[in-house]
């Protein structure tokens, strides 16, 4: 398509609606607020099971579970969606070992069903939150996208299998997606307007920085013996205002004509625990007290996105994922007036 002729679309969707199944939970708050600053009106599809109601401030609200195809048929009829940013989804790698069909249920059938109301209404572009963990654990780092999938948990299985659905649902139907493989989202909106907050905490940077809020005690390093410069973990952390940017990105590659894809969504540098933790210490000048813990089973020594494809086909670079910034916008969030106070993902 040419420029201009994009333009021209652009302008004619302008106020168009996109459905983002999980719009009000972490992720999705940001994608709905960089959907509304480009002209789309975010419908947040959510049960509210584990997303906020606070959350959601750029667009309307449906609370619908994605079990219930009726409601979401007449969601889907009220709106007219140009497209849908599909994010509804558990997302704890331990407690879907520990309940792998409450993950299956929910992760899978619930895509399905959302697969199948949008060949119903005749809806053919998706956005895919999908994860890392469909690589499992890494032969190659940085990791590409054609990198062997073999998941180590069901959570890592969920998401693989809904990005074989699409594979599927494409050659069949025209159902054109883009699946966005995350490695680890962190930080919050720069304007602190959302920001996270899960019950239960258990990602590194919120948990990091709730211990210099004295609210986090004990904060554990699960492992000082990997093969690594100083014996802790190494991740790939994206800041999730530059996630938000790449759902509309791929948005609009879909709109363009693009064909069904995969992309990864990192930085292609990693940190430590440990460099986590000293970065904390400077932005929020307190001390962190740490405990050394046993090694977690399966975690690799590290994870770390090579994201080309993102870039060759989304035009997508990261802009906010340096650490200092990364840590300076989450601990704002949490020392801010729009923080929930009270939640239990605090203590």
């Amino acid at each position: 398509m040419k420029s201009s002729d994009l333009g021209q679309a652009k302008k004619s969707l302008r106020g168009a609606a996109v459905l983002v199944t999980g719009g009000a939970g972490y992720i999705g708050s940001h994608v709905c607020k960089r959907l509304s600053a480009s002209g789309y009106t975010p419908v947040a599809v959510d049960d509210l099971s584990r997303g906020h109601a606070w959350a959601v401030k750029w667009g309307p609200l449906e609370e619908v579970t994605l079990s219930d195809t009726d409601t979401l048929e007449r969601v889907v009829d009220k709106y007219s969606p140009t497209g849908v940013i599909h994010l509804a989804g558990y997302t704890y790698v331990g407690e879907s070992v520990e309940r792998p069909g409450f993950y299956y249920t929910n992760n899978v059938a619930g895509s399905l069903n959302l697969l199948e109301t949008m060949r119903e209404k005749g809806l053919n572009r998706i956005i895919f939150s999908s994860s890392a963990a469909v690589y499992g654990l890494p032969m190659e780092v940085p990791i590409p996208e054609d990198h062997p999938k073999a998941p180590i948990n069901p959570y890592g299985f969920s998401k693989l299998a809904v990005e074989r659905f699409l594979e599927d649902y494409d050659r069949a139907l025209g159902l054109r997606s883009v699946s966005l493989r995350y490695f680890n989202a962190c930080g919050a909106d720069p304007e602190g307007e959302t920001g996270e907050a899960h019950d239960p905490e258990t990602h590194l940077i919120p948990r990091v920085l709730g211990a210099a809020l004295g609210e986090v005690p004990g904060l554990a390093i699960f492992g000082v013996d990997y093969d690594t410069p100083d014996g802790t973990c190494i991740r790939d952390y994206i800041h999730v205002t530059d996630l938000a940017d790449a759902h509309v990105r791929a948005l609009e590659y879909l709109l363009e004509g693009g064909p069904t894809t995969a992309c990864n969504l990192g930085t292609g540098r990693g940190f430590s625990v440990r460099e986590i933790i000293d970065a904390a210490e400077a932005v929020t000048g307190q001390s962190i007290a740490v405990a050394v813990a046993p090694r977690r089973a399966g975690d690799p020594s590290r994870l770390v996105s090579e994201s080309k494809r993102a870039a060759r086909a989304l035009g997508w670079r990261p802009k906010h994922s340096d650490l200092p910034t990364i840590l300076e916008t989450a601990w704002r969030w949490m020392n801010g007036p729009t923080f929930p106070r009270g939640n239990p993902a605090r203590r």
